[in-house]
Parts: C-alpha cells; structure tokens; sequence
C-alpha cells in the first residue's frame, strides 16, 4: 500500500509499505473532477501536477491529518498505479478494507462553501444544510462504501471547515441517502438484506458504468475482477453470482447462530443483570487480561452454579461497547445436551459465524476450500483439521484488527474436547490479534490442557477475594429477582427476611437462587418464609428436593413427570413440545398439546425450561444429578428400557402422521430447495422421530426378556411399519433435508438385524428397503414426491417395497418399463457429475469413492450413503485417472489438460501441479509408501514425481526402442514399490525399473490397446486385459436427460440406466434409447386430469436402436481378455 506523506519542507512523497508494516494513516474520500485536473501517481513522482486543481485536495489532507496527529496519508487519485491492470483490480476489491482500517475518513466537499457555524460559532443559514443536501459527494457510487466502512468520517467544506462527522450528522444523511441509520452507527452490513443494500446505490452514478458494481464490492464482502467494457448488466450479474455463492456458505457454515444462543440464554435464566457482573470489569486479572498485549487468554472457571455463563454475556456485552469499529468480537456457548453445539467442530463453525458476518471479506479463507468441498467442508469426518487451518489463516491475516474470541462452558465440549483446548493454547500463543476468554467448571484435565503460561491467566471464582465478588453479585441478583415477586412487594418487613434469608443460604451461587425463586413464585405469601427454611443450601440437596416434590405430587402427575424427565435424559437433541408430549407418552385427549405438556413440564420441579416450544434441561449439574443419582427413581428398568419406550412410540406416531405427500406440494417435480415448512407443521411431532426411531432401537438393542423381542420378529412392529409406512417415511425425510442420516440409518438398522432368529422376513424386507433408499436416494432428497414415481417406476419388479406400495405408483403409468426382477449389484448411483465419468478409486479404508470426470473436475463421496463430501476443481480438462494416495490423505488426478494434480484428500485443497507431460494424462497411481506418483500420457512417456515436492524424479521414454511407441493407458507399481507397470496403444506392456526407469521386460502379444494391469500381492505376477469391441452411444433427450416433462412440468424423473442416448418424439409420442440397450416408448395422454398418462413399451435389451431413432449409433459391444504373465 503506497502513502503519502508530507515533509518538512511542505513537499508529497509516496512511501511503499508491506501490509504487516502499514502504520497509523488518514484517507480521503471527495468526487473526481476531469482527469485532466486531478494529481497522479505520476505527477508525484515526476514533481508535477501543483498548479492542477486536485493538488489542493491533497494539501487539505495533509494539514488536516497532521491536525490529527497522523504522518501518512492516502488519496485514490495519486497513490494506485491505474496503468497496472494487476494493481487497480487488487485496489477496487482492497478499498473497503482501506477505508475501514483508516484512522481518519475525510470527506471534502467541493461544492460545500458555507458552515452550519458562523465565525462566532453560532449556528448558521440554513443554507449549508440546502448546499449539504444538494452536493455532488452523495450521488457517486464509490463514496457510499466510503460513508460507511470507516469507523471515523469526518465532513469538510471546500474552505477546510469541520461540518460535523457521520454521527452528529446521522439524521440528514440517512434522509439523502436512504441509508438506516443503524448501518451509519456500525450494524455490520451483513444484517441488512441483499435487495436493500442494493437499493442505497440505485440513485448513485459512476463515470465508468461498470463501476456501478465495482463500487458495491466492499459493501457484500465479494471478490470481482474487474473487466472494464463488459457492461453494467454483467457486472452485476457476475456480483450477483459472488453474492450468491457467498449467501450459501454462509449458509452452509451456519450451524447456529450464537447472537440467537446468547438471546435464549439470557431470556432462559430471567434476563442479563448489569450488577450481576460489573464487579469482573474491577478485576485485577480480568483489566490485565484486557489491557496486557501479552496476556492473551482469561479462563474463567468456579463450580456448577456460580454464574459463569451470565458473567461472560456480561463480558461479552460491555467488550461489545468498548471496542472500535475495526475491532471483532466473536464468541459461542457450548451446552452438552444439544448434540449440535457439543463438540469442537462446532465451536469453530460459530465462531467463524460470527467473524464472517462481521467482516465478510474474511470468507475468502474459507470459500478456497468450500469451492471445491461444499457444505461437506464443515461436516464430514475431516471438518476439524479443515476447520482448524481456516481458523488460524483467519487469525494471521494482517488486514485482522484486534479480536476477541470466547467460549462458555469448555466442559460441555463433549466431543473433542481436548483437540479444542489444544487449539486455542496454541492461537493464544502465536497469534497477537486475538484474545481469548473461556470458561469452565473446576475440571483437571482442562486446568493440564490450558497449560497457562505468562500469556494466560486463571481467573477462580472460589478464591477468597473473587468468591466475595460474587458474593456480592449474587445478594444484587436476590434483590433483582425477590422485587419481582408480587406477593411481597407491598411487605417490606417480610421483603427484607426473605432477602436475609435468601442472602445467608446462597452460598454465591446464582442457579441456587434461580431455582429458589421458580418455587417462591408459586408460593403464598404466609409460605414464603417457611419455604425458604425448608430449602437446602447445598445445589445437589435442592435437586434432591425437587425429586422429593415430584414423587408427592398427585395422581398420575409423577409418573407423568418421570416420563417427561427420563425422555428429556434418553433423546440427542432438545425435544419439540408436540415431540416430547407424544415420545413421553403424556395423555392424548388433551385439547391444546402445547398447553398439556408446558404443564407437565413446570411440574417437573424446576429441572427443565422452555425456550421458543423447545424443552431444555436447565443445567449441566441437573443433567449430571438426574443421570446418576436420580437414575434409580427416573429410570429404574435403565436407560435401555428408555430407549424402548421412544423407539416404540416413534413407530406410533410415524404410523398415524406420515401420508402422502405431507405438504401439499402436489407437482411430482416440486424441488425440495424450495419448500417452505408450513406454519402449522403435521411433521411437528413426527420430525425427531423420523430422524432417530432406529438409533432408538439400536440403543435399546433387545436381547432378552423373549417378550423384548418380539417387535423384531417377523409381524412385529418394525415389520409392520416398514411394509405400512416405509415410502411415507423416506418423504418425511426429505422434508426434514435428513435423507444422508435415513441412508445411514437403514444401513445401521440392516447390520442391527444380522444374526437374529427368526426375523427372516424382517431381514428380506430391511435389506430390500435398504437397496430401496440407496438406490433412490438423489431422486427423493431433490424431489420429495419422486418417492411415488420415480422410485417405484424403477425398481425391480420383485422389490419388497415395490410391491408393498403398488397402490401410490403413478396411475398415468399404462404399461411401466420393463425392469429386471432383483436389484442389480449397483449399491448405489451416484449423480453430480454433468459429463462422463471416466475413472473411480476407493479409499484404501473403504468409506470414500473419488471419481473423475468429463466436466473437468474431481468429487469425492461417502461410499456408505452416496454423499458427495468434496467437488474438487481446477483441471482444464476433462479428467481421465484418479488415485487416493495408500495413506488416504492425498489423491492424484490426471487431465487432458497435460497436468496432474494432487490434491489434499481431508480439505479439498490442490497441494501441487504436476507439469512436464506434452500431452494428456491418462493414468496416475501411487506407490505404495505414498513417496512417488506414476503418470502415464499421450505423450507416449512414463513419469515418476516426487509426491511431496512436485519434483520429476524420472521420465520413461522410448530411446533404443524401450519405451512405448504408442500413448500409454495404464501405470501401476507393484506392492514393494521396487517395479511399475505400464500399458499402451502400441499393444504391449511394460515392467520398469522404479527406482532407476530401466525396461526390465516388454511383454507382446495383445490385439489391442491394453487397458488395465495389476501386480500380484506378492509382486511376481502380472495380470493385463485389453479391449477390442464398442458400444452404442448417442445423444441426450433433453439438456439435462434426467427427466420427462409435460407442458415444461416435470414429471418423471429417470435413473441413469433409463436416460437416453437417443430419442425421437412424435406428437404425444416418445422413443427412448439408452447407452444400455434398452429401448422404451412412452405415451402422453394429455386429455387426463393430474398431468399426463404415460404408457411405457419395452423393445427390448438388445433390440437395435435404429428401430426408434432418427439417426444410428457406432457400434460398441465391450469384453475384456485378461493374461497373466509371470515376473520371476
């Protein structure tokens, strides 16, 4: 960044700064005059340009940032070098980021003359607010970023005179410019829609119409390259494009929203009391925290019920005043009972949330790695290790201003928590940007993690003179929460003993308090006394109490609330009230569900709370107490026994909700991406059922008593609701976007059946059922109402499943293609590829497929449920060869592009790029200690490469005849890593050296190109095929060939095998032919209500193609002839 600075002698330099180095500056900001009269960057360099008009707008700024204390200073007209294309694109997408780190913002009005001051600094004419209103500076388009990124703008009139700054002048800005006021206060401009955001510059111009895009850069946080010329219609398309892929990131990385967690935290325990934790802001470790540039991390820790949660919102709030505007604060609150924010991954994801959302350009760090892996970035097995090195390049990013970083309750971290502690010891000690504040109960493997050095501090809420400090905040929390109280409000004597008493029993604890009060508020005021003396002191002898106050309820009330507790304990998420009412088994002739179950809940002694119709446990330490002591009253047959009894009444309530077609979407090809969940959700009750019926029953796992089993018999329940039920469930999970979990799910639930007796029917129908939803899985998640078309069209015809719900196939089905009678081999099929796949290779574990393709790129899928976890781009051409590398942390792609690459195989990212071949890379493969990659090419030439550096170790060639004469196909080395195979189009195969390149054998004798080798395990033998036959192949039906329409509605979705090579249509008449020989017709009656009426013919699997189509196809009838040659 280059900026100016004036001299002794009144004279402007420009000075060049490394971005670490760039020192305290001011900024202009002012309209451009003719380019004839503004100072360039070669004017300053050459010492011209003084007697040009601008010249005064650079000396204004000068003197006007020495006033401010400020030696440098930074105009656009002079300090870019627009003649460097490179340079002017980085500044257009840098000049948010420059202007919001700036100092100072000067805005200089040229045509402002007069002041709303007089010279006796009297209020003046109106006439400067008229001149103010009218000036030129509020219709350019790049000065509305340059209005709101600084965290200090200041106005001047030409003469120099201050006219206020963006907040003493807030009101009449946002009446000219239509801008919220709340965006001029600094609400980060990502709270504000696209559309009105967009709106602030509809009436701004720019003298290069593009600009008009350009200019909104900063303002969504995107990077464009400009393209001067294309227009102001594809720039902002090309913004919209960015805006978009940067919305669904975001989207994607959202798991929660911790501004929302705060929210319902706060509201939870009765709201945030400012003398609940001002005493923290004293402290004298907390001010050393905060004021000490090497004191980077604060923990927090005390025992269950001392306010540690309330006390970081507290923090949290007052750092939020405090800080400046080029200043981040992001923060998360970890809670064990919710599955989603129990783990580490998740903690990075919302802090990452919360950065993002307040400095958008921050996602640059994360979309290298999302553009290649998508949404399967932040959940797949490698989401922590990507997560992690995003999280840290964040955090050595030089435009990053000073950030705060805090994290509640790092003992409800459940699932990796030490990679977590881990993590944020090593940012606190590398990292000088960030400061971190964490919390935590008295827990030693936290206390040896933390490591605290001379860049942490401990902050104990049980030493004496801190215990004292909340001492004294919990009597302010007595005194906020007994004025509530109306029953001794007009009683001062009886106010006073309650505070007395409530003070002498506290005990410093907050949540003691808390559950206190829930029971006073209940009580009558001649109680209140002798309530309080029967409450314990100690918080485990309050839950103990509470219990008690349960069993003496009456009538059925406390089984009722053992139902609701043990329910609450046994499920993985916070349950939905319509969700725990029916999985408790609470009463059903209930009128308002929501009313009854509210009730049972406020019975239950204080240990829940609602939030929002979801139901939590109130406190880590509750949960602790009725998992462990209380078990024996809340589950006495065991948690197993619980498990049952959800499992048992999920398949009840699935079985009298789930229908067809739950959300009247009524069009087949209504997508999913589109639907909304109705107000009053029929799936309200069924969502977390549909989602864990079988992680239920896999808990409770029956062994004996025999009646246990008798659900898992052939009839039983399970059976029943498969055979009843099956198709509605996979609907309801597409709703519930849960279709990857029902994969998995099925999978699970198939090898749960394994080895039971007497459920083999069951084990016919789960496996069918699981084939089922494999092989239909893209359809229905994409299209819910595809499960009733689709799914069933293209089943076998002895599907268990399709023969069960041969009443919802489609009845505009006449006569349905021919199928096969059994599910073929294929597990699954996966779609997202746009062109022909060309190559696959699994994981050497097993969970991963990697397949490259035609439309230039790479993906990587879950083999388990068909997932795509990663697209992987940046070939140039269609891929031909993948490989995951022995250790399964790298794969190798090769391109007909000349390259190859090798990608990282956890994040997605490209590692390196293999350059040296002349032609395309048909085959890649590793060796064995994953040190060296092979790649075979067009070139006719063999390549060894270092995997690690990229190095060209070694190229085989044809010199004295022993290299291939021919393209090579194939490469291979043999599992000692000591040889490597080739085939090629010259008909031979060839064993080389690895180590020196020589050509230790040359194997002939093949018709045709050799299209596949591989080495024994032993490495002595050789196994070789080639090819010599074709297949027919053609053309698509429509662009996309996945589906049958009618009237431009779609309405049948076709599997790949069914897709068409080549088709004809004649008036309600289509013909299909696929790459598989099969030939289908099918007939639209149009003259039917609901859509059409196909009838569907099969010619037949080898029936020629030119019966139907226009034009013939190449012949192509494939085999394989392998040989086997001996290496000894």
């Amino acid at each position: 960044m280059r900026l100016l600075r004036r001299s002794d002698t009144g004279e402007f330099g420009l000075t060049q700064f490394r971005d670490e180095a760039i020192p305290p500056y001011a900024i202009l900001s002012h309209t451009w005059g003719a380019d004839t009269e503004e100072v360039t960057l070669k004017d300053l360099e050459n010492g011209t340009g003084k007697d040009k008009p601008g010249y005064k707008k650079i000396r204004f700024c000068g003197e006007q940032a020495a006033v401010d204390g400020l030696e440098y200073f930074w105009i656009d007209t002079c300090c870019i070098n627009k003649a460097n294309e490179a340079e002017l694109s980085q500044a257009i997408n840098s000049m948010f980021r420059w202007y919001g780190n700036a100092t100072q913002c000067y805005v200089y009005l040229s045509d402002v003359s007069s002041s709303p001051f007089g010279a006796n600094e009297k209020p003046n004419s109106p006439q400067w607010e008229s001149n103010f209103r009218m000036c030129r500076w509020f219709t350019r388009g790049w000065t509305l970023q340059e209005l709101l990124a600084p965290s200090s703008v200041k106005f001047f009139s030409q003469k120099g005179k201050r006219l206020g700054d963006r907040n003493s002048l807030r009101r009449l800005i946002h009446e000219i410019t239509v801008v919220p006021e709340s965006a001029l206060g600094g609400t980060p401009l990502s709270q504000f829609s696209v559309n009105e955001r967009l709106s602030w510059v509809k009436h701004r111009h720019t003298k290069l119409e593009e600009d008009k895009a350009y200019s909104l850069l900063g303002i969504f946080g995107v990077y464009v390259a400009p393209i001067y010329g294309e227009g102001t219609a594809s720039a902002f398309q090309r913004l919209r494009e960015e805006i978009g892929k940067l919305e669904q990131c975001m989207q994607d990385l959202r798991l929660t929203d911790p501004r929302d967690d705060k929210k319902r935290i706060e509201e939870t325990k009765g709201g945030l009391l400012k003398d609940s934790y001002r005493w923290i802001l004293k402290n004298p470790d907390f001010q050393r925290w905060r004021d000490d540039q090497q004191s980077r991390l604060l923990w927090i820790k005390g025992d269950p019920g001392k306010g540690k949660t309330m006390l970081l919102c507290g923090i949290i709030n007052e750092l939020s005043k405090s800080m400046s505007k080029t200043q981040q604060l992001s923060y998360f609150f970890c809670q064990a009972t919710d599955l989603r924010i129990n783990n580490a991954t998740a903690v990075l994801r919302g802090l990452l949330y919360l950065l993002v959302s307040q400095q958008p350009y921050l996602v640059s760090h994360i979309q290298k790695k999302y553009d290649h892996a998508g949404k399967a970035l932040f959940e797949d097995a490698n989401a922590w290790v990507a997560l992690s090195e995003i999280f840290t390049n964040i955090l050595q990013d030089l435009d990053l201003n000073s950030t705060y970083l805090t994290v509640d309750a790092l003992d409800e971290c459940v699932t990796d928590s030490p990679k977590l502690l881990d993590f944020i010891v090593l940012m606190s000690s590398i990292s000088s940007r960030a400061k971190w504040v964490v919390s935590s109960r008295n827990v030693a493997h936290i206390e040896q993690r933390l490591r605290l050095n001379n860049s942490g501090i401990r902050l104990s809420l049980e030493l004496k003179e801190n215990a004292a400090q909340v001492s004294r905040a919990v009597d302010a929390y007595i005194d906020y929460c007994i004025s509530e109280l109306p029953e001794i409000k007009h009683d001062q004597l009886l106010h006073d003993s309650v505070r007395e008493k409530m003070q002498q029993k506290a005990n410093g604890t907050f949540l003691w308090v808390s559950l206190v009060i829930k029971e006073l508020k209940e009580a009558m005021a001649w109680e209140v006394l002798q309530l309080l003396e029967e409450v314990p002191t100690e918080l485990n002898n309050v839950y103990r109490r509470m219990i008690h106050q349960i069993k003496r309820l009456r009538r059925q009330y406390p089984e009722l609330c053992r139902q609701v507790l043990s329910t609450v304990l046994a499920t993985y998420r916070p349950l939905h009230l319509q969700e725990l009412h029916v999985l408790s088994g609470l009463p059903t002739q209930a009128q308002n569900v929501n009313q009854a179950t509210v009730a049972i809940v406020k019975m239950c002694g204080s240990f829940l709370t609602i939030r929002e119709d979801n139901v939590y446990i109130i406190h880590q330490s509750a949960r602790d107490f009725l998992s462990k002591e209380a078990r024996h009253d809340l589950i006495p047959r065991g948690i197993r026994n619980v498990h049952r009894s959800i499992f048992s009444k999920s398949l009840q309530v699935m079985s009298t909700t789930l229908r067809r077609d739950m959300y009247s979407l009524g069009a087949l090809g209504y997508p999913a991406e589109q639907i909304k969940q109705p107000d009053l959700d029929p799936l309200a009750a069924s969502r977390y059922p549909c989602i864990h019926w079988i992680d239920h029953l896999c808990d409770w796992n029956p062994e004996s008593p025999i009646e246990d089993k008798v659900d898992l018999q052939n009839g039983g329940v399970v059976e029943s609701f498969l055979r009843q039920q099956y198709l509605y469930w996979l609907e309801a999970l597409s709703l519930c976007r849960s279709m990857s979990k029902g994969v998995v799910s099925m999978a699970k639930l198939e090898v749960f059946m394994q080895g039971r007796t007497d459920t083999s029917a069951l084990n016919e129908l789960v496996k069918d059922a699981r084939r089922f939803i494999m092989s239909h899985k893209w359809a229905i998640e994409n299209y819910p109402l595809q499960t009733y078309a689709s799914a069933l069209l293209f089943s076998p015809t002895q599907s268990l499943i399709r023969g069960l719900f041969k009443r919802e196939e489609p009845k505009w089905i006449i006569i349905a293609p021919a199928m096969e009678e059994n599910w073929s081999a294929c597990l699954l099929t996966l779609e997202g590829h746009s062109n022909l796949v060309s190559s696959v290779a699994f994981s050497p574990d097993s969970t991963r497929l990697v397949s490259g393709s035609g439309d230039n790129t790479v993906k990587i899928w879950d083999a388990s449920s068909g997932e795509c976890l990663s697209t992987l781009k940046g070939h140039n051409d269609s891929v031909n060869s993948v490989a995951f590398s022995p250790d399964s942390t790298r794969l190798a792609s090769g391109s007909r592009d000349n390259t190859v690459k090798i990608w990282d195989a956890c994040s997605g990212e490209c590692l390196l790029t293999l350059e040296g071949h002349s032609d395309l890379v048909n085959s890649v493969a590793f060796s064995p200690d994953s040190t060296r990659l092979a790649s075979g090419s067009g070139d006719k030439t063999v390549k060894i490469w270092d995997a690690r550096s990229g190095e060209c170790l070694s190229t085989l060639k044809d010199h004295n005849n022993y290299g291939h004469s021919g393209p090579v196909d194939l490469v291979a080395f043999s599992p000692n890593s000591t040889r490597l195979a080739s085939g090629s189009w010259d008909n031979t195969v060839k064993i080389w050296d690895a180590s020196s390149g020589e050509c230790l054998l040359t194997l002939k004798g093949y018709n045709d190109s050799v299209c596949s080798v591989a080495f024994s395990p032993d490495s002595t033998r050789l196994a070789s095929g080639f090819d010599n036959s074709t297949i027919y192949q053609g053309l698509s039906m429509s662009s996309d060939r996945m589906w049958i329409s009618y009237n431009s509605e779609k309405i049948l979705w076709l599997p790949s095998e069914y897709r068409p090579s080549r088709f004809i249509v004649s008036k309600n008449r289509i013909g299909i032919g696929t790459s598989y020989g099969r030939v289908w017709i099918c007939n639209v009656e149009h003259n039917k209500l609901l859509g059409s009426v196909i009838s569907t013919t099969r010619l037949g699997p080898s029936a020629p193609t030119s019966l139907i189509m226009t034009n013939g196809g190449t012949a192509q009838r494939s085999h394989v002839t392998v040989r086997q040659a001996r290496l000894e």
